[in-house]
């Protein structure tokens, strides 16, 4: 598909990401980029309400839209918001498309490394942010961050500007959201500032280890904090205990593990630290409705790729 010179109307450049979109997506479910931390997304139908677990990354809608609800906060992201997450959180979400009206995304893998320098760089010329620190924010998609968007689609869709200008265009996507209208508060939860910090160290060890036998003592330790005000502070940022938190990201991995690699419900137990079969068994089908057999079923029925369901939803195991 052609670049085009100039980016146009709003509404004309909504209209040509969505076609390009439309061209990067020929399958329904997850599909891969030139870039490694970059997937497209396309949904035929509506998803009803799910938990979900997030990695730290960058969700852009170009049609359709998602919900997100974490406590009584809803999440809104569509052609005209998109989700920034910082930190993995456990929340539940929900998509409404159609096979007339797809719902199709990007979404983009954090590269801490990407936004560590472009922060320092910011921060040099307009001070630390002082805004609250927050893991995840829905904000309304801002023009020059659609045409930083529009620039990188065209550049998609051929395989020298993929390679060549790929990077720079990602980095320039991460620029607008980082000095947009809640870049203060993405700044200040990426680089730990001051109890959503602590917090963050314990919930990187959880997703270090969370396959090992870990409780809450150790975890405020990680924090530097005692165990009450760890567990006050945690659920600040996350709005769940650090229990239900450590046994939500298992579970999440015990279902990749079996849909990715084919493991039975027995095996991934086992894999993601769980002692009891019956124990896991229970808590599975008490957080995602189903049991491991029938949820893995519905998730390979439902989506073309049988890898995973929505990339953007799922912490890796990295």
């Amino acid at each position: 598909m052609p670049t085009s010179p100039a980016p146009g109307t709003p509404a004309e450049v909504r209209r040509r990401m969505v076609a390009l979109l439309a061209a990067l997506t020929p399958l329904e479910g997850y599909n891969l980029s030139p870039l490694a931390d970059v997937r497209f997304l396309r949904s035929n139908r509506p998803l009803k309400r799910m938990p979900v677990l997030y990695e730290p990354g960058i969700v852009i809608v170009a049609q359709g839209r998602k919900r997100g609800y974490l406590g009584s906060d809803v999440y809104l992201y569509d052609a005209q918001h998109y989700l920034a997450v910082a930190v993995p959180v456990p929340f539940s979400m929900e998509t409404d498309a159609s096979e007339k009206e797809p719902m199709l995304a990007i979404y983009l893998r954090l590269d801490f490394k990407v936004a560590a320098e472009l922060m320092m760089q910011i921060d040099d010329r307009v001070g630390p942010s002082i805004a609250r620190p927050r893991g995840m924010v829905s904000t309304p998609m801002e023009s020059a961050l659609a045409v930083s968007v529009l620039r990188f689609l065209e550049a998609m869709h051929d395989p020298l500007e993929a390679e060549v200008l790929g990077p720079s265009l990602v980095r320039e996507i991460y620029f607008r959201v980082l000095t947009g209208q809640q870049g203060g508060t993405m700044r200040a939860a990426l680089t730990l500032q001051g109890q959503f910090g602590k917090i963050s160290r314990a919930i990187s060890m959880i997703h270090r280890s969370y396959d090992e036998a870990l409780g809450i003592e150790q975890l405020a330790k990680e924090a530097g904090m005692s165990v009450p005000t760890f567990h006050a502070h945690f659920k600040t940022v996350t709005d769940t205990s650090p229990m239900q938190y450590l046994k939500s990201t298992r579970l999440h991995q015990a279902r990749l593990l079996m849909l990715r690699n084919g493991m039975t419900a027995g095996a991934a137990c086992a894999q993601v630290g769980y002692e009891s079969a019956s124990q896991f068994s229970r808590e599975f089908k008490r957080l995602f409705g189903r049991t491991p057999v029938d949820e893995v079923e519905r998730m390979r029925k439902s989506f073309a790729l049988p890898p995973q369901e929505d990339g953007a939803q799922f912490v890796s195991s990295h």
